[in-house]
């Protein structure tokens, strides 16, 4: 299993970025989803957005970052990504992808499958 997030940078507030989670290696058919989430310098991980990847359709978002991200995916290319917009100081955070088990309408990461995130610095 091999994620790769990808699309993070520096950004104004109020502007936008759009991160992309590759899922490069062989996936267990048990993990039917992918969630986003980040860490911020000095606090928890923060859950952010899921997506039904294998055998549905569904997803998820925390009240902090409704209205504002949208995650996506493209099935053919194994493609799942994050549109962030109207950026606050802070979403400054490390974004990270992981593979997770979708239920009760949400998605629940699997600790360990992960990639190694990308940087998204608000100012």
């Amino acid at each position: 299993v091999q994620l790769v997030e990808s699309g993070g940078g520096s950004v104004q507030a109020g502007g936008s970025l759009k991160l992309s989670c590759k899922n490069a290696g062989d996936s267990p058919r048990s993990y039917n989803c992918i969630e986003w989430f980040r860490r911020a310098p000095g606090k928890q991980y923060e859950e952010l957005a899921g997506i039904v990847t294998y055998g549905g359709a569904g997803t998820w978002y925390a009240e902090s970052v409704k209205n504002r991200f949208t995650i996506s995916q493209d099935k053919k290319t194994n493609m799942v990504y994050l549109q962030m917009n109207n950026l606050k100081e802070e979403d400054t955070a490390m974004y990270y992808c992981a593979l997770g088990d979708w239920g009760d309408g949400k998605c629940y990461p699997a600790a360990g499958y992960w990639g190694q995130g990308t940087q998204v610095t608000v100012s």
